[in-house]
Parts: structure tokens; sequence; C-alpha cells
């Protein structure tokens, strides 16, 4: 992976930093989910898909961390997830991809429709409706660390106690087989619980898609064993097929499947670019 060789940030605070350059044409904007984990989460996905053109990670104002920078609103959830807006103008030829929450962030802003190339909805889902089956999948496989972790993270709200319930549900986001590489992705993380308490109260119960890809080439990705967002919610959701879209389900991989098929992954990305209208330059 090239180093990184530019930082900027929008009028709202959203920060962006290239991580990669190669041949081709594309700004590939990798969205993280959580909220709160931050677009750090995401290196491993850039590596995995070895998109043509530049790889960028984004961070919202005040998540991840995009803190304390001087660049930042003072009240910087306010503009969430609208600043994506602003992300998609920063750079010409955008394509957009959101992991889990950041994909569903992505379906909030219907301006993004008119701003995109393409877009990737990796381990996310069309409404609110994947929660359900998350809290009945984890009463059915408890996890006795998060418990405990869950407990202290109530008591205490802030950003280690965060990791330390996000590193105990880690069986429940990777197949035992890559345990201990989705571990290690998740250990030094940058987490930020103020970005976890707004998607709480502002988000995440009541989410549902305010657009549908009409004629965008999109690829909707994910996990055949995650757990966490069952992918199946894709299937009774007509506004999400037709010629336009890419459906690729990654066998043996859960919510951070380039953890553990990073082929099948980097697959899924060439199919989708090769769709784009991304013309040589002269």
């Amino acid at each position: 992976m090239s180093a990184q060789r530019q930082e900027r940030w929008t009028a709202s605070g959203v920060r962006l930093r290239q991580v990669t350059s190669g041949a081709g044409r594309g700004n590939w904007l990798f969205v993280p989910g959580g909220p709160g984990l931050g677009s750090e989460s995401l290196l491993g996905l850039v590596e995995a898909a070895q998109v043509p053109g530049a790889a960028w990670l984004v961070d919202l104002p005040g998540d991840g961390s995009n803190r304390g920078f001087p660049a930042l609103p003072t009240e910087p959830y306010a503009h969430w997830p609208g600043a994506l807006v602003e992300a998609a103008q920063a750079l010409d030829e955008v394509i957009m991809a959101g992991h889990s929450t950041g994909g569903m962030f992505m379906l909030s802003v219907p301006e993004l429709e008119g701003l995109l190339t393409g877009m990737v909805l990796l381990s996310s889902a069309p409404h609110a409706g994947w929660r359900p089956g998350f809290a009945r999948y984890a009463e059915d496989h408890p996890l006795p660390d998060v418990t405990t972790a869950a407990e202290r993270c109530a008591r205490q709200p802030d950003d280690h106690h965060l990791r330390a319930l996000t590193l105990a549900a880690a069986p429940w986001n990777f197949r035992p087989s890559a345990l201990a590489d989705g571990r290690a992705l998740l250990a030094d993380l940058a987490y930020c619980h103020d970005a976890v308490a707004w998607a709480d109260a502002h988000f995440d119960d009541g989410y549902r898609a305010r657009w549908q890809p009409e004629t965008l080439p999109t690829l909707i990705l994910g996990g055949a064993q995650d757990h966490v967002v069952d992918q199946r919610i894709w299937q009774d959701q007509p506004g999400f097929h037709g010629p336009h879209i890419l459906h690729r389900r990654i066998a043996d991989a859960g919510h951070f499947p380039w953890v553990e098929n990073p082929g099948a992954v980097r697959t899924a990305f060439a199919d989708l670019a090769a769709r784009l209208d991304l013309p040589d330059r002269p």
C-alpha cells in the first residue's frame, strides 16, 4: 500500500486521507462503520480491494481519530451524515464505499445519487430491520465477556470501555478461524464513544434508506455468514436489484469479509470497476 499522499478537510470537518494511488481513473472513498471505529478499520479492505485510481479514507467530523483539529466545527454531529455530500464534491469521479453503518449513512443522503460515479454497500442494510435479527443471534449465542464489558461501559461510557466491549464482541463479527486476525484489526483503532452515542440517539433505530440507485453502478457485498447485519435483508428490496446492481455474497466470511476472504472481495470490486464509466485520460 502506498504511503499517505494527501490529507484534507471539508467545510464541515469531514477528513479525507489518500492512502493509495495507482493506474486508472476514479477516487474511491471508504466510509467506516460503527460509528466510532474510525476509517483506520478499513485499511485492510483498501489493501484487499486493490482499486484503480486513488483510495481515500473518510472520517465524518468527530468520528474515530478525527477530533481535536482546528478544522472541525464546534458541534460536529450536527453535520451527520449529510456532510458526506461535501466528501463527494471534494473530488471528481467518486466511487463511495461504505462499511456497515457507513453504507447506511450513504443511503440516508439522497443528494449523493447525482454526485457519485459508483457505490459499494459492504455488510450494510437498506433499513433498521437487521437489528432484531442481530439481537436474536446475540441472545442465542451469549458471550459472558460482552455482558461484563457492557455493564462497565454503561457505568462509565468512554472510549476505553467501548474498545473493551467491541473486542469482547469479536466472536460475533468473525468466524473462529479469523478471530485472532479480527481482534488484531480491532485492537488499535481510535474508538469514539461520542459518535456511538449520537447514532444510538439519532439514527440507528429509525434508519431507512432515503434513496435507491436507479442507474448508478452499485456493488452490494457481504459475508454469507454475517451475523451482525444479515445480508439476506436485501432479497426483498426491489429498489436494490437490476442490471446496474451487482450482488456478491462472500463465502466463509462474516461482518468484515476482507479479513476472511480478501480474494473474493478483490474480485467483487474488480467486477464493479469494470462497469464504471471511467475512460482513460487523454
